[in-house]
């Protein structure tokens, strides 16, 4: 009688051990045929860094097609501070040549960030600074492409385009009515790495950005230069507190040109106030109608 119900605990613990290794091994099978694209999404997104490429913004043009707003391809420098080797060499040397203190790179340089972006001292960087940094060939130091916003005709037809901040974004004008299209999304290299920030010997990925929306304007570039020499010729000679001009076509009511005193250049709109920036005259600034409003009556 004891002999048989040792035998059948040994048999339950048995069947017991059994069920549990094969529940494990069902689990193992899901894993491995079924659920693996998920695991395999999940470890990507562990491992996986970006190094960003900025999109182009969408250009501006007239109405024949000539480019108002356009892009110019800059370098920005990102760092992945668990790769760089000898980091105070790395400090040294870029404070250096971004010109910076040691102090102010050292803040990026020791960073404690899988990926750490130099701003704004190592944004919009000339090709001779670009070269100079990859001349040395740090580990993790890299130079990410950047789009620049660029005007070609200077203040031209300011007020109306507008201007864009360091990261590309509208900040007056067409530009910043309609930034959203003109806005592009970016892309990236994303590479791999492990906890450490040790690159993992993977293939990298290039996500390529895709630009924003053209905009096409009613504006004609030929008629909108002649009335700013207009204007030009009216600051010269009357030196009034300001002034502006409107073309407008008479048949359809389109605007060919705009215009107004004082201007500013977009591409270096720092150099300016914010009265100046912001104060696009001919849509900004009433006056008194005066002889030129008559009342109608009707005579009995």
């Amino acid at each position: 009688m004891f002999n048989k119900k040792i035998d059948s605990r040994i048999k339950l613990i048995l069947i017991f051990f059994i069920s549990f290794f094969v529940v494990i091994l069902l689990k193992v099978v899901y894993i491995e045929m079924i659920d693996y694209k998920k695991l395999s999404s999940l470890a990507m997104d562990l491992w996986s860094r970006d190094l960003p490429i900025e999109a182009d913004r969408g250009l501006i043009l007239d109405r024949n097609g000539v480019v108002l707003a356009d892009n110019i391809t800059t370098t920005s420098l990102v760092l992945v501070p668990n790769q760089i080797d000898n980091k105070e060499e790395v400090t040294k040397v870029l404070a250096d040549i971004l010109n910076v203190t040691y102090e102010e790179m050292e803040s990026h340089v020791f960073k404690k960030t899988s990926i750490e972006r130099v701003h704004p001292e190592g944004r919009r960087l000339s090709f001779d600074i670009a070269d100079k940094i990859n001349s040395y060939n740090f580990r993790g130091v890299y130079l990410v492409k950047e789009s620049k916003r660029y005007y070609p005709y200077g203040e031209t037809l300011s007020h109306v385009l507008g201007y864009v901040g360091i990261d590309n974004q509208g900040l007056g004008g067409i530009e910043l009515m309609y930034d959203e299209y003109l806005t592009g999304e970016n892309g990236a290299i994303k590479y791999f790495s492990d906890a450490k920030g040790n690159k993992i010997n993977l293939s990298e990925i290039y996500l390529e950005p895709a630009s924003g929306m053209n905009i096409t304007l009613t504006i004609d570039i030929n008629i909108q230069m002649s009335v700013e020499r207009e204007l030009n010729n009216v600051e010269s000679t009357l030196k009034p507190d300001n002034s502006l001009a409107i073309v407008v076509d008479p048949n359809t009511l389109e605007i060919l040109a705009m215009s107004s005193r004082p201007t500013f250049n977009p591409n270096n709109y720092k150099l300016f106030s914010t009265e100046v920036l912001n104060r696009n005259l001919p849509i900004w600034m009433t006056y008194e109608p005066g002889s030129t409003f008559k009342n109608i009556a009707t005579i009995p």
